[in-house]
């Protein structure tokens, strides 16, 4: 049956699409939203431990593409258009206030997803958008006269001036087969924003120990990080192992997440300065076990750890310490080397690097190079932020421009 004719269908409900659909709808388009789930906006509801992690408080576009390994330079100029503090206006006019933390993540006041899930729903159904759950898209075509046929699972077929794309990231083989079908290069998904697994027994024993200012490094490579590091029953994860992992998604990949993971626990203090602290226990803590006088800011239980490591006996006290034992501490101190034998995905994110090749896309309107009237949005794109809501603002700011511009509406966010 055909059933038409509608000016704009968008396929995905996540927040790319929906966000889309409300600046298309609000800026007088006509829509229809396609989400193959039964519920919309599922990824915000459960992100940031169901918090929801809107946005990042960076409001300077280019310190905040330096946030997205991948489509950093692509999105400097979407993000002068409709950035954090857009978004947090947006939300605003809306009745949520967004509150940020002192690591610059942006939450809801509320504290709930289901505040920002509520807020979208109900701003689409003001605006008039269509909104059909537990719908499959089967095939998109592109008709002689203009415009495309989007054929639904059951046979029912839309018929459309332009379609969006904003069906999420490309996790397997057919998770871009509409974009492919239509003329798009995908590059190959791999995992973004995870954490390392590490067998070591002492690692897994100091399950919730953390280091506010360590670096890592992979040895088999020119990565490198610094930040919080926290030890878990699996292995490491942080601030600094996520980062490194978004960085690094293809590099590791390359390496089947199996490598040496180096780190340095005390990055701020120099071989030298080492030296210094070794001495000053000699003199000034000579009668105490080596153990249980850590030099901070080193929690005392990975202290103990480190030392027994360098193969320090315990009832070894700092006035009996070898230079020889004080060598390997330094060593153990300053790059201890851990056997990384896999991956966990960062549950909060789900991020997945890959997607549609950026030079296929314009910009500065979200609208594709290789079918006209066709455009693409959110985590489609080869586009990956770190953690801490740089992945939302892509979609916010994707779902945005795609959005006005498939109404015909200036790309600003000043406007509507």
């Amino acid at each position: 049956m055909i059933v038409g004719p509608v000016a704009v269908v968008i396929v995905g409900g996540g927040a790319a699409g929906v966000f889309a659909a409300i600046a298309c709808a609000e800026a007088g388009g006509d829509v229809t939203v396609i989400e193959r789930g039964a519920r919309p906006l599922a990824k915000v509801r459960i992100s940031g431990g169901g918090r929801c992690n809107v946005t990042h408080a960076c409001f300077d576009p280019r310190a905040l593409a330096a946030n997205y390994p991948r489509g950093a330079k692509a999105l400097l100029g979407p993000l002068r258009a409709f950035g954090p503090r857009d978004t947090a206006a947006w939300f605003g006019a809306r009745g949520v206030r967004l509150k940020a933390e002192p690591d610059g993540r942006m939450f809801p006041v509320s504290d709930s997803s289901e505040t920002i899930v509520e807020c979208l729903l109900g701003a689409a159904s003001a605006a008039g958008v269509r909104l059909r759950a537990a719908t499959e898209v089967e095939a998109i075509a592109r008709c002689d006269g203009g415009g495309f046929a989007v054929t639904l699972a059951g046979g029912e077929t839309l018929r459309c001036e332009r379609v969006l794309l904003a069906t999420g990231g490309c996790r397997t083989a057919a998770g871009g087969v509409l974009a492919a079908a239509l003329g798009h290069t995908l590059e190959p998904p791999v995992p973004s924003l995870f954490t390392f697994t590490v067998e070591t027994p002492w690692v897994r024993e100091l399950a919730g120990v953390s280091v506010a200012a360590a670096e890592i490094a992979v040895v088999e490579s020119r990565l490198r990080e610094r930040g919080a590091v926290l030890l878990t029953h699996w292995g490491v994860t942080g601030p600094a192992v996520l980062r490194l992992s978004a960085w690094g998604a293809r590099a590791l990949h390359a390496l089947d997440y199996r490598f040496a993971l180096r780190v340095n626990w005390l990055p701020e203090v120099d071989a030298a300065g080492l030296a210094t602290a070794f001495a000053a226990g000699r003199r000034e803590q000579a009668a105490r076990l080596v153990v249980n006088a850590p030099i901070p800011p080193l929690p005392g239980r990975l202290w103990e750890r480190l030392v027994l490591a360098a193969g320090i006996a315990r009832e070894t006290r700092w006035a009996e310490l070898p230079r020889g034992a004080a060598r390997a501490l330094a060593a153990q101190l300053s790059g201890t080397e851990l056997a990384v034998t896999g991956k966990s995905l960062n549950k909060d994110e789900f991020v997945t690097c890959g997607g549609v090749r950026l030079a296929e896309v314009q910009f500065k309107t979200m609208e594709s190079r290789a079918c006209p009237g066709l455009h693409l949005a959110g985590e489609l794109l080869d586009i990956d932020g770190v953690t801490g809501g740089f992945n939302f603002q892509a979609a916010w700011t994707t779902g945005w421009i795609a959005g006005r511009a498939m109404a015909g509406a200036p790309v600003d966010a000043r406007a509507g």
